[in-house]
């Protein structure tokens, strides 16, 4: 049995779907049938509206899923490609059943897909850890927004501010109380009359950051339930955002056991 608190006035489905990650269409269909269902505490066998607040049982048997595949592996090192639909923190717990040493580095958000690296080792944790927290590695994104940019390419600053009670951030142009600068690059690779496919380059590494200021500047991801344009996301039938880590460079000095890896770049297709 899963449960969970609906945070939007959404149908059942969809949030079951969002919230339960080894919980099929299917198995969720087969619950509803069986009145496996109960919300506040009453059992329910058709796709309601829940409102925010309501809370959500459902009784069903886990099905086991893939939630990534090994791009690259050595002694010391693990990079994955996270699918789409599942927090980094379960891709690390099923990881661990197969490499009990590996450690948690990073992460992506749920919906985001992409490159994840993980270490097998304690020294090469502590490599990989100085990496990103120094921002010494270069990581770029692949996205689809909604509209045309207004240059080709361009590197966009702003001011980030988390709202930890509705579990978002807030954008704004110029420094508020509590507010972080943020930096966020991006070329344009294609368009089209609705939507242009974008590279990504993180300057500055916050939560959200990507989403929120590309929707902040009028330019929302496609599929993004928060951030994004509901009208948009119907149109083209998306769930889940268009946004995926497709390229890491590693970066290390003469010294360091992840030396070989010095300037060593991951692609995944975006």
């Amino acid at each position: 049995m899963k449960q969970f608190i609906a945070d939007k006035n959404r149908k059942l489905s969809k949030l079951a779907l969002y919230n339960i990650e080894d919980l099929s269409f299917s198995a969720f269909m087969k619950a509803l049938r069986k009145k496996d269902v109960k919300v506040n505490g009453k059992r329910v066998n058709e796709d309601i509206t829940l409102s925010i607040g309501d809370k959500v049982e459902i009784f069903y048997v886990s099905t086991q899923v893939n939630k990534y595949e090994i791009v690259y592996k050595d002694q010391n090192v693990l990079v994955v490609n996270k699918y789409s639909g599942y927090t980094s923190e379960s891709v690390y717990a099923d990881l661990k059943k197969d490499y009990e040493n590996a450690g948690f580095i990073h992460r992506l958000d749920r919906n985001t897909s992409g490159l994840m690296i993980f270490s097998l080792n304690s020294v090469a944790e502590q490599e990989l850890l100085a990496g990103f927290k120094n921002r010494t590695f270069d990581k770029k994104y692949t996205t689809t927004v909604v509209g045309k940019m207004p240059k080709k390419e361009d590197v966009l600053t702003a001011y980030l501010v988390k709202d930890k009670i509705n579990a978002q951030v807030k954008i704004f142009d110029r420094k508020v109380s509590e507010s972080v600068l943020i930096k966020t690059g991006y070329k344009v690779l294609e368009e089209n009359k609705e939507t242009s496919k974008l590279e990504i380059t993180l300057y500055t590494g916050k939560t959200h950051q990507i989403r929120a200021h590309l929707a902040h500047i009028g330019n929302p991801i496609l599929g993004d339930g928060k951030y994004g344009d509901f009208e948009k996301n119907k149109k083209y039938n998306l769930t889940e955002q268009q946004l995926s880590a497709t390229q890491l460079t590693l970066k290390f000095d003469k010294k360091s056991l992840l030396n070989y890896l010095d300037n060593k770049t991951f692609y995944i297709k975006g």
